[in-house]
């Protein structure tokens, strides 16, 4: 199997899921820094369109969203498992809750005006200009909740989070699962990106001592190449063999020219050629002059499947 390249940038909360992931199976992996906003030329030549943070690319395969990163990984190494048996589907809801749920209000709080200023207080300000307007691009226009309300309902998660701590090391258990690491990374941004908003945590010291556990995982081993070097490799591969399996839930035919959206937060379109569509994921193959014939796949949740000429 080609290698495992991880498409990201340091401050990204929902890469450093992954990173955790990484660092929990004790993974190798390739790093490839990415801008923090649009434009992401390398990006949008691998996906087509799609430009959420993080991506992880294997040879000329793409996988878009950490629900199916995730998913990967475990098919890539199944031990330690980030779904244990005795609680599959309760993993995914909770982990479904925590990435749909908790991280919106969660960085609305840590944005306020306090911790805004760690996080752009260094850059120019034109920067900052351009990374608010980016983000409001990637919310569609919606405004972020106001930092009160979000502190009230961030806390209400912290208090949910320590219950389910209170006897346990993890949130479902002895061990961590798929739950924990998409709780975990919102919070992880608050005490380590901004610190001067930390003090939030204090009042659930449970809370604190399982993101210790969660960071102490690591990050597995991980190198950095370029964006070209990424680019490069996916020319050099073809992409793997694909599940024969098709479930039609839109009567869109496979060999149909598509387009995959998420259904919020960061709606860029990818258009390409539907070749696979399982019960959990949709992929489409697509050419590109600089990364050459990939295929990219997408979670079926979350994502919004329509034919090109829709």
């Amino acid at each position: 199997m080609s290698d495992i390249i991880l498409h990201h940038y340091p401050t990204s909360p929902f890469a450093e899921k992954v990173r955790m992931v990484l660092g929990y199976k004790q993974l190798s992996w390739k790093s490839v820094i990415i801008p923090m906003m649009m434009p992401k030329p390398d990006v949008v030549a691998l996906t087509g369109g799609h430009r959420r943070t993080p991506i992880m690319q294997i040879g000329a395969d793409v996988y878009c969203d950490t629900a199916l990163i995730c998913d990967v990984l475990e098919q890539i190494q199944p031990t330690p498992t980030l779904y244990p048996e005795a609680h599959k589907g309760l993993t995914r809801i909770v982990a479904q809750w925590a990435d749909a749920l908790t991280f919106s209000p969660i960085m609305a709080f840590n944005f306020q005006p306090a911790g805004a200023a760690q996080i752009m207080g260094h850059q120019p300000a034109e920067w900052a200009k351009a990374f608010v307007a980016d983000r409001q691009a990637m919310r569609g226009g919606s405004p972020r909740m106001l930092p009160t309300d979000a502190a009230a309902t961030y806390k209400s998660y912290l208090r949910r989070l320590s219950d389910m701590l209170k006897d346990q090391a993890f949130l479902l258990g002895d061990q961590p699962c798929l739950a924990d690491f998409s709780a975990a990374h919102p919070i992880w941004f608050t005490r380590e990106r901004t610190p001067a908003v930390a003090s939030v945590l204090e009042q659930t010291p449970l809370v604190g001592a399982w993101l210790d556990r969660m960071m102490a995982l690591g990050h597995g081993q991980a190198t950095e190449i370029s964006s070209a070097d990424a680019l490069t490799i996916a020319q050099q591969h073809t992409p793997a063999p694909l599940d024969e399996l098709f479930q039609d839930d839109h009567g869109i035919a496979l060999g149909s020219e598509v387009v995959i959206a998420a259904d919020n937060f960061g709606t860029e379109p990818t258009h390409g050629q539907l070749v696979a569509a399982t019960r959990t994921r949709l992929t489409i193959r697509r050419t590109d002059p600089r990364a050459g014939t990939v295929h990219v796949h997408f979670p079926r949740i979350g994502f919004i499947l329509k034919k090109a000429d829709t």
